[in-house]
């Protein structure tokens, strides 16, 4: 059997209670494939309002998971706070994060751990700056990430891994799809090597940065791209082009 196909939304800290509700309820209404999987990413304020509007079939994602059961961390989300909200999966290792609040490989890694061992969906992100790809260290980058989270995580079942080129995110770039399918190609490759062949068959790794309903459908053609982690688009109603993105490419 064929690797599902995921698309995620990450809403990032953008919209209102009636915004993210309207997103909620033409996603809710859409004819969207049944064969995707599709998990949105809501502001923390507003995920038990998406969770409860949103339908079945849909899942919701916490952009964010602190790496400890409870306890004096204020600004934080755990595990058990998340499951207790009906909230399936959470998002760790986004570049935003990474850079912006200087979280690191080890940290990332203790998150991913907590989240798996609560039992969610991990969406692993990883990815390289345009430095770092200039510098060709594209492959180096992303593999020190994902080394890090396989010194802490044995079992990647529940695991979606995002390669979100930095340089590509929110930014209108885009990677060329020979780019993108490299770089998927190499974590893969990584799989294989560092944990099972099996677990590399059966991961789903997906595409993120300036995913448009213009260029999902040449992406998702590509062999190793299994979907999409999508940012702005994920706001708009074209957000259902790219769930769908692999019915138009098969048109």
């Amino acid at each position: 059997m064929g690797r599902q196909f995921f698309v995620g939304g990450n809403f990032k800290m953008n919209g209102s209670l009636k915004s993210i509700l309207d997103i909620v309820k033409n996603l809710s209404n859409a004819k969207l494939d049944p064969d995707v999987e599709v998990v949105v990413a809501p502001p923390a304020l507003y995920l038990l309002a998406v969770r409860e509007h949103l339908r079945k079939g849909i899942e919701v994602a916490s952009q964010n998971v602190f790496d400890k059961p409870n306890g004096a961390f204020t600004g934080e989300i755990s595990v058990d706070q998340l499951r207790d909200g009906n909230v399936t999966w959470a998002l760790v290792g986004h570049s935003e994060r990474r850079v912006i609040l200087g979280e690191d490989d080890d940290f990332v890694a203790r998150k991913t751990s907590a989240a798996l061992a609560g039992d969610l969906g991990a969406i692993l992100c990883i990815g390289e700056s345009l430095e770092q790809r200039e510098a060709g260290k594209t492959i180096e980058v992303v593999t020190k990430q994902l080394n890090a989270v396989a010194e802490r995580v044995s079992d990647w079942s529940k695991v979606v891994i995002a390669y979100e080129p930095i340089w590509a995110i929110g930014t209108g770039k885009v990677a060329t799809t020979e780019q993108a399918q490299e770089a998927h190609s190499a974590i893969r490759k990584w799989l294989s090597e560092k944990t099972s062949k099996e677990t590399s068959e059966s991961m789903r790794i997906i595409y993120g940065g300036s995913v448009t309903e213009k260029n999902c459908g040449d992406l998702a053609k590509q062999p190793d791209i299994d979907g999409f982690l999508v940012g702005g688009a994920s706001l708009k109603p074209a957000f259902v082009d790219i769930v769908n993105s692999r019915q138009q490419s098969s048109a």
